[in-house]
């Protein structure tokens, strides 16, 4: 991960500045835990920068006779990511395409539930509040 400024991130979030998108775990984990470096859409984006990793409440994704996958949180904000590009193609295993997201410094946070919506979104200021503040405490931790 690059040096990130944790605090300096949590003001953009509290200030309304970082919008959010909605992904059907398993991939949020995947993304957190296992390396998934793109986030495949069937379409562009020409947003960079940071984005609210938002995890749907959706089971569709979700392998239902694995408990693991089951018991992984959905309906609502579960952690920070960084678009660095949009591509059409990849060196991946986890890029299919049509277009992937290009993704780098991701880092989880607690589920903090709230709706997500279809594409990017902005989060109601309550919860931006505490998405910041889930942010602080993850700079604390990990300082």
């Amino acid at each position: 991960m690059s040096q990130v400024d944790f605090h300096k991130l949590a003001d953009r979030v509290e200030a309304g500045d970082i919008k959010s998108l909605s992904i059907k775990q398993p991939y949020p984990y995947h993304i957190f835990h296992d390396g998934k470096d793109v986030e495949n859409r069937d379409w562009p984006t020409k947003g960079r920068g940071w984005f609210i990793v938002h995890a749907g409440v959706s089971k569709s994704e979700i392998d239902k006779d694995n408990d693991h996958q089951m018991a992984m949180p959905r309906g609502g904000v579960v952690g920070m990511a960084r678009i660095v590009d949009c591509v059409r193609e990849m060196d991946s295993q986890w890029f299919y395409g049509k277009f992937g997201f290009v993704l780098r410094d991701a880092f989880p946070l607690p589920l903090i539930q709230c709706r997500g919506q279809l594409s990017f979104f902005n989060l109601e200021p309550e919860i931006n509040k505490q998405v910041a503040a889930a942010i602080r405490e993850h700079a604390r931790i990990a300082a």
